[in-house]
């Protein structure tokens, strides 16, 4: 059992947004709640004008609300910020949100009773996913549409994926013997005032693109062996002389991946003198996206650490502060770089399967086919590869650079870093395709160096690929094939028989 207190880590949201660990909150995260709650009724009593409690929202924040209707002010706000569109995101981005959305809460400067937060375990504890439509946040105010209908059903409407099926939220919650949730001054506003769509998606891409990342060196290790190239760019006293990290650890994992390599000798007094860039430069630009996906990640776990409600509440110095930590701008910029940098992945692969597949550049045969002409093997592989990179060209045009006005200019400046976060996992998911592609040509290329031996970690990948892909020895349906390699990718079992090879990556 976790217990929710004042801060988050990756492995802890990825124990349990995706391995179901159950969660609850901690005895100090209850005082601070408790303590903020009691400042809020005493607000309340007061009848001080105070934003989202006892007014209206946005551009109707001048209006003030009569104390009967407190509570239908908060449940009027829920129901009238439902209105997103498009396909629902993913069960474990909606349990991202609702676990970040506790967090936040949790600090205590939101003014919630301890019992909202509750709920919002008791769903992820229960496995209760809210339908949250993955379109209409601009990013600012917070993911107003998307927490809107995550909270919706607290209050028995709105629908949940429950045991397999979608069905209206009143129902389950009856089921399970919830009652349902009625809301009190300003838990609505606490509730969807907040970044967390956008920062479950960034840390959902962060749990993935640590494997992304480590695969990328090690297609980068099989095509250096399936084009017989160079492992001298590769060297420490390169990379001593630009002192990057990522590309530090680019050259040590291609150098692991490489040791042993009977390849290397056979061609050790060929006449080429340098690779292509799309070898010789590998460190570097895949370097370059690695110190892109750390800076991301230091930005999101400072976000997970926060509070991005408004207003906030102090309660031990008696005041509230009207402010803007619901502005996504920080992750907005940070999700554009995201998605550049694994586009650049995508890209620089590409270029190495078209060194593979181009007869006048591989010295091997033509799209690595056996009987070329009658069988035109991987040639159309390279144009899937080649699609999708240019797609993430499209998609890597940053979000963040956007803004249109909102509540009758009241809201005049937007991040649209949902935009950016949802792009971003587009991106990846298109490099995961490329990189793919890259290992079967390189798995492929490698059969015709036979009976030579590629470097320790390029054999046991290649030899695992081989158990899930044979040789292809004629045209057949190659897609299947490709989705069981983008499987062994996203699962991590690559990376996995790589380093029981070799030792682990960076």
């Amino acid at each position: 059992m976790v217990e929710l207190d004042n801060g988050l880590s990756l492995e802890v949201f990825k124990q349990i947004v995706r391995e179901g660990r159950p969660v609850r909150l901690a005895g100090t995260a209850r005082e601070r709640i408790a303590d903020c709650r009691a400042f809020v009724e005493e607000l309340v009593e007061r009848g001080e004008p105070v934003y989202g409690l006892n007014t209206g929202f946005g551009k109707l924040s001048s209006l003030r609300v009569e104390s009967r209707d407190l509570k239908l002010l908060q449940r009027n706000l829920l129901l009238s910020h439902a209105i997103g569109v498009g396909e629902p995101f993913p069960a474990e981005v909606v349990r991202g949100m609702l676990l970040l959305r506790a967090q936040s809460l949790a600090m205590g400067y939101s003014g919630v009773r301890e019992l909202v937060v509750d709920y919002l375990l008791e769903f992820l504890n229960q496995g209760i996913t809210p339908v949250v439509p993955s379109q209409g946040s601009v990013g600012a105010s917070g993911d107003l549409a998307p927490l809107a209908h995550m909270c919706l059903p607290l209050l028995g409407e709105g629908e949940v994926v429950y045991q397999g099926q979608t069905r209206p939220a009143g129902e389950v919650l009856r089921g399970v013997g919830l009652d349902l949730l009625e809301l009190e001054a300003k838990e609505g506003l606490a509730l969807i005032n907040g970044t967390q769509a956008m920062t479950a998606l960034l840390a959902l891409l962060l749990l993935d693109s640590d494997v992304l990342l480590k695969t990328a060196d090690i297609a980068v290790a099989m095509s250096v062996e399936a084009l017989k190239g160079s492992h001298r760019p590769f060297d420490q006293a390169v990379t001593h002389l630009r002192p990057h990290p990522g590309m530090a650890a680019t050259s040590a994992n291609v150098r692991r991946l490489l040791q042993d390599s009977e390849i290397m000798h056979s061609h050790i007094d060929c006449d080429k003198v340098q690779d292509a860039y799309s070898l010789r430069a590998a460190p570097q630009v895949h370097g370059a996206s690695r110190d892109a996906i750390a800076h991301v990640r230091e930005v999101v776990l400072r976000e997970m650490q926060s509070v991005t409600d408004n207003p906030l509440i102090f309660p031990d110095e008696k005041r509230t502060i009207s402010a803007g930590n619901f502005h996504g701008q920080p992750l907005a910029l940070t999700a554009d770089y995201a998605g550049i940098a694994l586009a650049e992945l995508a890209s620089i692969s590409e270029r190495r399967i078209e060194q593979m597949l181009n007869p006048a550049l591989s010295g091997l045969p033509a799209f690595l086919a056996v009987g070329s002409g009658l069988n035109s093997g991987l040639m159309i592989s390279q144009y899937t590869a080649a699609a999708l990179v240019s797609e993430n060209k499209v998609l890597s045009h940053p979000a963040s650079v956007d803004s249109i006005p909102t509540s009758a200019n009241q809201e005049d400046h937007v991040s649209m870093g949902t935009i950016g976060c949802r792009k971003a996992r587009f991106i990846f998911e298109n490099t995961l395709w490329v990189l793919a592609i890259e290992l079967a040509s390189a798995a492929q290329a490698l059969d015709f160096h036979a009976p030579l031996r590629p470097g320790r970690g390029v054999e046991a990948v290649w030899r695992r690929i081989r158990q899930e892909v044979p040789h292809l020895d004629r045209d057949r349906y190659l897609k299947p094939e490709l989705q069981r390699i983008c499987e062994l990718i996203r699962s991590g079992e690559l990376v996995t028989v790589a380093e029981q090879a070799v030792g682990a990556l960076h």
